[in-house]
């Protein structure tokens, strides 16, 4: 099956991989260089300043998100458009950029793969139904769609290597994400105001509103820091920091990739108990689940009974990206055995 080969469909807001954030580029460069290390032929459509060992090919020199002079719309359908029009030189093209390339997934004789990295807003559900019947991966049982053609659950997967672990805690709190409601950075620092702990932020501000009405107010550079966005040395630097991380989300988690990056390092998670969280932290054991702030502050007083190491364990054995690649493989020799069966009755039709 190795001798199929693949054409890996990257987003082109970030770099692929990411210097900062970027999650889903993070996880198309790690499903990438994992298939290439286990000998498939790979080529990977992303921005041309992307990093891999796989064959690149670009029409956008770099993300409309670092490169404001780039049209985001124009990018993408121009991306998606270069790898379609080449659809035949491949035996299937894994797309990781959302549900736009499923309007071209009929033209082509080619199968098409989905991985559904979120579902952005019930506007663009329509669209997905339309597309039922093709091939999609979820990234947690958590997230997915009644109806749709699931061919597997493959959890994301993090380069371990990159992740160095810290046996000893840090005095820190950390939260790490986007600056967004949805991740309630409000109410980490309603837990270390509480707490009287120093929290220390950073990724990217996706909204300003909420940043200058619900955070910026409390950030005064001591007790309250924010940082902005992390590149894999400094977040390595803020994980040998950190106590604890506080991932509060409001809204259900489809996967959360820095609660993987977090437990690689060592660090215990208190998570609100949406979404895939349950799926990725182990509740007493890598973590703490909890349902408002007053859980998260008894969960505080709980953090030492962690072992660290077996916050790492967990991560080595559910979300390396070897167990990524191992899972996608196993999604691919399936999707081949249903097209064949499909080309057969098909054959079987015209006799």
């Amino acid at each position: 099956m190795k001798n199929k080969r693949i054409a890996v469909l990257s987003p082109v807001a970030w770099r692929t991989p990411p210097r900062e954030y970027g999650a889903w580029e993070t996880v198309a460069s790690n499903l990438t260089e994992g298939l290439v290390a286990r000998g498939w032929d790979v080529t990977l459509y992303a921005t041309g300043d992307s990093i891999t060992k796989a064959r690149l090919r670009s029409v956008v020199p770099k993300g409309y998100e670092e490169d404001k002079s780039v049209d985001p719309k124009v990018a993408e359908y121009a991306h998606i458009a270069e790898v379609f029009e080449h659809a035949s030189e491949f035996d299937l093209i894994h797309s990781h950029l959302d549900f736009m390339p499923l309007t071209y997934s009929r033209l082509v004789q080619t199968p098409v793969l989905t991985t559904i990295h979120g579902f952005s807003s019930p506007q663009i559900m329509p669209l997905y139904e339309k597309y039922r019947d093709g091939y999609f991966v979820s990234i947690s049982e958590s997230d997915r769609a009644p109806g749709l053609n699931y061919l597997a659950t493959v959890y994301n997967g993090i380069d371990l290597a990159a992740h160095e672990y810290f046996d000893q805690p840090g005095e820190e709190l950390v939260f790490l994400g986007r600056i967004h409601p949805d991740k309630g950075v409000h109410l980490a620092i309603e837990v270390a105001r509480e707490q009287e702990r120093n929290l220390i932020i950073a990724g990217i501000i996706q909204d300003e509103k909420y940043f200058k009405e619900r955070v910026e107010p409390w950030i005064d550079g001591k007790k309250i820091c924010f940082i902005g966005a992390v590149g894999p040395k400094e977040k390595n630097e803020l994980f040998k920091k950190a106590y604890a991380l506080l991932h509060l989300n409001t809204l259900k988690e489809r996967f959360g990739l820095v609660l993987a990056e977090a437990g690689a390092s060592g660090v215990p998670v208190i998570a609100m108990d949406q979404g895939s969280c349950r799926e990725v932290i182990r509740d007493g054991e890598t973590g703490f689940l909890v349902r408002n702030v007053k859980e998260a502050l008894e969960a505080l007083e709980k953090v030492p009974s962690i072992l660290r190491a077996r916050c790492r364990e967990h991560v080595a054995h559910k979300f390396s990206v070897a167990c990524m690649v191992a899972k996608y493989e196993e999604a691919y020799a399936r999707l081949f055995e249903l097209e064949r069966e499909k080309h057969t009755g098909r054959e079987r039709v015209s006799a």
